[in-house]
């Protein structure tokens, strides 16, 4: 899962990320026309673990939603079972979820940990077993696309702090510089000017350390 690197963007890959910001910020209509876009374009099991990641930097209403829209679409319907069943798999997830929070954050990691556990220590498990373990550990989707939809989900929500950290961890699991700009560059139309000016902003300050 952490093994893998991105050293270019092609188009498949810009539509996901795309789809991510639309999943994350966009209206009904705009979703519905995002999914249907994706339709021969981006692997249906990419899209699938799109909106199965979607609800921990969206919400759970914006991930019912999209899963609800993918499912009109969809070429395939949703599988009767899944890991995410069975509890009994929460010592792995919690392992995964070290291991790939590890590799996202590097050097911060540690820091990271202290820091939310201090907020509350129901929200460091969450973080650990159910978001980097549970979710973002899966199988379905390589670890640089998961980050990119993580950065085009936080760019689009405005959510900085957490997009410095996600901008930071794209570039730790192996996603090329000129890729990470590239696909910023690709939500320009649904960011806006002023808010793509910002990005960028942010974008040039992590890579300027």
């Amino acid at each position: 899962m952490t093994g893998a690197t991105l050293d270019t963007l092609d188009d498949s890959t810009i539509a996901l990320v795309r789809l991510a910001a639309i999943i994350a910020g966009s209206d009904e209509a705009q979703v519905r026309d995002g999914f249907a876009r994706s339709v021969g374009l981006v692997p249906p099991l990419w899209v699938e673990e799109l909106v199965v990641q979607s609800y921990l930097f969206c919400g759970f209403p914006r991930a019912l939603n999209a899963a609800r829209e993918w499912r009109r679409v969809a070429p395939t319907p949703a599988p009767l079972t899944d890991e995410g069943d069975d509890v009994t798999h929460v010592d792995e997830w919690r392992h995964r979820g070290e291991e790939t929070c590890a590799a996202v954050y590097g050097q911060m990691y540690e820091k990271l940990r202290v820091n939310v556990r201090q907020l509350h220590p129901a929200l460091d498990a969450a973080m650990l077993v159910e978001g980097y373990g549970k979710i973002l550990s899966r199988p379905g989707l390589d670890l640089p696309r998961r980050e990119l939809c993580i950065v085009a989900a936080c760019a689009m929500t405005a959510q900085d702090r957490q997009l410095h950290s996600h901008l930071h961890g794209a570039l730790n699991v192996g996603v090329a510089r000129s890729v990470l700009s590239a696909a910023i560059e690709s939500l320009a139309s649904l960011l806006g000017e002023e808010r793509t000016r910002s990005v960028r902003l942010l974008l040039a300050r992590v890579v300027g350390k």
